[in-house]
């Protein structure tokens, strides 16, 4: 045992993924520690609770194969750590940051604390830049800003992982600063992560990001150290680099069960659905890591994907993600049954940021009202399908059938669009008046009458 760390032989239990050793003494909350296995095979774990008696560890990679007696303990004084430098642009890591992409190991000035720092409120400036994804749905309707907290929600078996790929692949800032993207999966199965790998290389986007992935195979406490080891690296581009860093995580359901896993292990008492009372702290703990901070150049926006079992999104995971999170993209089973791509609901959908990256000088000046103008009819047109289907078609109005044939073309024409089309904000908006073109110039209340004379596509409709 050397002075930098403390080592044991032997555990009092095992229960599940977490090692109970009794007898230690100057061990702290967080701590590092390494697991060696009968075998020699050594494994990484944390300190989750101390007392004066005993050690509570959590072992990300799994208690398979340990022995109360002849297992290993060693603690470093120090908390979990990842290596940060720029070397890391271009690499693949596993959910712990090591690499599995075949190369070496990065070349790294220094390791920090996967934990983080918070920022302090009074320093952080207010988002207000554009990211353009190229989506329609979201650069039109759901604008994501710079600095900004926006998750998307979504269902099993919905094209989350195509568009999250879709995402990291196009999305671009104003003036050609710097923008990379750090990118976690969490309890994703092996051909997902293939599939990313692919289309991240064959977008050229490899190059420029850095990629955790933690496999439905791999131990799921895993998945608590992957996305703090994402940030971890995401605050060193940004506040250290100066870059802007987007950062995708999915799917924090993983995450989320993971916790509850570890929270039935060390018996504590349950929440709602069985997950751990603290749930909301410590997601709030990984979705507040990000914005930008006066005075420094780089800014960190997150784009959490998470799956809403059984499609409620009254479920904890979405619950909680909504009140710490600035908004939600909201992925529709209706809208995929329909073969549209990408799903996205646009009337329960929100950015609460939008109103300040968009309008003159950052995107166009008739974005709001065209915007608001969309969400308006598209809101009509669900009143009028509901009335078609008990009256029929053939018995509404004139106006209404307008409605019906805008909400078809809204669906098709703007929401939908190809896996690898990549739209400016410029087409996005043109499309949006194309659409809103088939209603009448009498039922765009929402735009000034200037934008109309400017938009307005077609002639005006006898009614």
């Amino acid at each position: 045992m050397s002075a930098a760390s403390k080592e044991y032989i032997g555990v009092a239990s095992i229960r599940g993924p977490l090692l109970v050793v009794e007898g230690t003494t100057d061990i702290g909350y967080d701590e590092m520690v390494e697991i060696i296995g009968p075998d020699g095979g050594r494994r990484i774990g944390r300190v989750l609770s101390v007392s004066r008696k005993a050690a509570t560890v959590e072992v990300f990679e799994g208690t398979s194969g340990l022995t109360i007696r002849s297992t290993g303990v060693r603690f470093f004084g120090r908390p979990l750590t990842v290596p940060v430098s720029l070397e890391m642009l271009g690499r693949v890591f596993d959910g712990l940051g090591r690499p599995i992409d075949g190369g070496p190991e990065p070349l790294a000035r220094e390791r920090r604390d996967i934990n983080g720092s918070p920022i302090n409120p009074t320093a952080r400036a207010y988002p207000s830049e554009f990211i353009q994804t190229g989506i329609s749905a979201i650069d039109g309707m759901n604008t994501l800003v710079r600095g900004q907290k926006l998750p998307i929600f979504s269902g099993s078996g919905l094209p989350h992982n195509v568009l999250a790929a879709q995402i990291a692949s196009q999305a671009k800032i104003a003036r050609r600063e710097e923008f990379c993207i750090v990118f976690a999966a969490m309890g994703i199965v092996r051909d997902v992560a293939t599939y990313f790998q692919l289309r991240f290389e064959e977008s050229g986007a490899l190059e420029n990001s850095v990629l955790f992935l933690n496999l439905a195979e791999d131990p799921s406490t895993e998945r608590i150290a992957t996305p703090r080891m994402a940030l971890t690296v995401a605050e060193y581009l940004a506040f250290e680099a100066g870059k802007h860093v987007l950062v995708i995580m999915t799917d924090m359901t993983n995450y989320c069960e993971a916790l509850r896993e570890v929270s039935s292990a060390r018996e504590e008492v349950p929440a709602r659905r069985g997950f751990p009372g603290y749930m909301y702290s410590d997601l709030a703990s990984i979705y507040e890591r990000c914005g930008r901070i006066r005075g420094m150049k780089g800014s960190i926006t997150q784009m959490p994907i998470l799956t809403m079992p059984n499609d409620d999104i009254t479920h904890p995971v979405p619950d909680l993600t909504g009140y710490i999170t600035e908004g939600q993209i909201v992925l529709s089973r209706e809208l995929h049954l329909k073969n549209i791509y990408p799903p996205i609901d646009v009337l329960p959908s929100l950015s609460r940021l939008m109103k300040d990256g968009i309008g003159e000088g950052r995107t166009r000046a008739d974005h709001p009202d065209i915007a608001s103008q969309l969400y308006a009819s598209f809101a009509r047109v669900r009143e009028v399908r509901s009335l078609a289907s008990v009256i029929g078609e053939e018995e509404l109005s004139a106006v209404d059938k307008s409605y019906l044939r805008f909400g078809e073309e809204f669906e098709t024409g703007f929401v939908a669009q190809e896996a690898v089309e990549d739209r400016n904000i410029d087409t996005t908006l043109d499309i949006g008046w194309n659409v809103a073109s088939i209603l009448p110039k009498t039922e765009l209340f929402r735009v000034t009458e200037q934008e109309i004379r400017q938009h307005y596509r077609v002639p005006e409709r006898g009614v």
